[in-house]
């Protein structure tokens, strides 16, 4: 692992580091902001995924979650949202390919050596976060906006003992019923609708996955909300299968950084509360 860059902010460390991913068999790139603790101390971790176009640098600039973090006392870890380099096969559309790995694992052509996120959000980048971090790998939770949301959704609804609360911003809640999911999955899992499943929060929990709640905030300003996002289905979801949900419709708020930045001082609590519990 290699550190690009480190900053001192709001009583803690923010850095960025590369290292050689087995998974993509490529080099990925994640920030990690650390709060100044006692030494020796644990911390618990906060994952955030991020949504479309995005890498680790969007949430880190202009997510402003460092003082809630330092305030709480949680490891916030940013990892970016596909494989990057030369090798990687790509697609000129913005959502597709390089930036909307839609954290899955591949199995089709050109994409399967490559677009491994599922794996190594899962099993990867956990050990490296472990290892070099003074993180408590006992008390995870995760946030995720947009695309970032349905891999947080999906990951906490696949791994409910993993993860000790699960958040998101404008999830993607249902790709099975939306555009963009349905372009992603028909090229990374093929056509059988079938196997797209365990990558859709809605069908998750239709099929019995179960996490105890979660909290989901949505602007209602948002362009992509009708057509994308849906979170009726999810709500819906959730009220047949016992699970609470807390969706929140904030009015006038858009898709952007703005909206997310805005809330993300509540998630960050809301997560710390379940952390230290």
């Amino acid at each position: 692992m290699e550190t690009t860059a480190q900053n001192r902010s709001h009583g803690g460390v923010q850095s960025v580091h590369t290292h050689a991913s087995a998974e993509t068999g490529t080099e990925m790139t994640f920030s990690v902001f650390v709060p100044d603790h006692a030494p020796g101390a644990k911390l618990p971790v906060l994952w955030y995924l991020s949504g479309l176009t995005c890498t680790h640098a969007n949430v880190t600039e202009k997510g402003e979650y460092r003082a809630a973090c330092a305030e709480q006392g949680i490891i916030f870890v940013a990892p970016d949202t596909s494989p990057r380099g030369d090798d990687v096969p790509d697609d000129e559309a913005y959502d597709f390919g390089k930036g909307a790995g839609f954290y899955v694992d591949a199995t089709e052509q050109p994409w399967a050596q490559h677009y491994r996120m599922r794996s190594y959000l899962e099993t990867e980048l956990p050990a490296v976060i472990g290892a070099h971090f003074p993180a408590d790998m006992d008390r995870q939770s995760i946030t995720g906006h947009s695309m970032g949301g349905h891999g947080a959704l999906t990951m906490a609804l696949r791994d409910p003992a993993r993860f000790r609360s699960v958040s998101a911003f404008a999830p993607i809640v249902a790709p099975l019923q939306c555009p963009w999911g349905d372009k992603a999955l028909t090229r990374y899992i093929g056509a059988d609708r079938a196997k797209w499943r365990e990558y859709d929060a809605v069908a998750l929990i239709e099929d019995g996955a179960r996490v105890l709640e979660m909290l989901i905030d949505q602007g209602t300003a948002d362009n992509f909300l009708v057509e994308q996002l849906k979170p009726e289905l999810l709500r819906q979801a959730c009220k047949d299968a016992g699970i609470a949900a807390d969706i929140r419709m904030q009015e006038g708020y858009d898709h952007s950084y703005y909206f997310i930045s805005t809330f993300m001082a509540d998630h960050v609590a809301w997560h710390a509360e379940r952390l230290k519990a």
